[in-house]
């Protein structure tokens, strides 16, 4: 992989929430690409997102600025959102920076998904 580059990939799920999967460098050069992803998802009271970081390599504070955006948005939408696969070190960042109160974290999509329709 490249410097900056960044991938999203959107699915809906079978049971409903949308997932979007995100690949490589989430940084200052590369947050556009995933905050225009994030607005072009339709979002609806009652519906659910999965933000899957699992294949995330770096995220800076612009990144984490994105999905803090992301929250809410959903939030204002009526929506629920949940972050899945997110490594060690982000996990340790999202937590030293309270983030861990806001956020629901899965090991994986499909525990999000779970966690979102239960």
């Amino acid at each position: 992989m490249t410097e900056h580059e960044l991938t999203t990939t959107l699915r809906l799920h079978p049971a409903g929430p949308h997932v979007l999967t995100v690949t490589g460098e989430l940084d200052h050069h590369t947050a556009p690409r995933l905050r225009t992803a994030l607005e072009e998802i339709e979002l609806e009271a009652g519906s659910a997102l999965v933000i899957d970081l699992s294949a995330v390599t770096y995220c800076d504070s612009t990144g984490i600025t994105v999905l803090v955006t992301a929250y809410h948005r959903t939030q204002a939408e009526g929506a629920s959102l949940a972050l899945a696969g997110l490594t060690p070190d982000l996990t340790r960042v999202f937590t030293v920076v309270g983030l861990d109160q806001i956020f629901s974290f899965h090991p994986t999509a499909e525990d999000a998904v779970r966690a979102l329709k239960s």
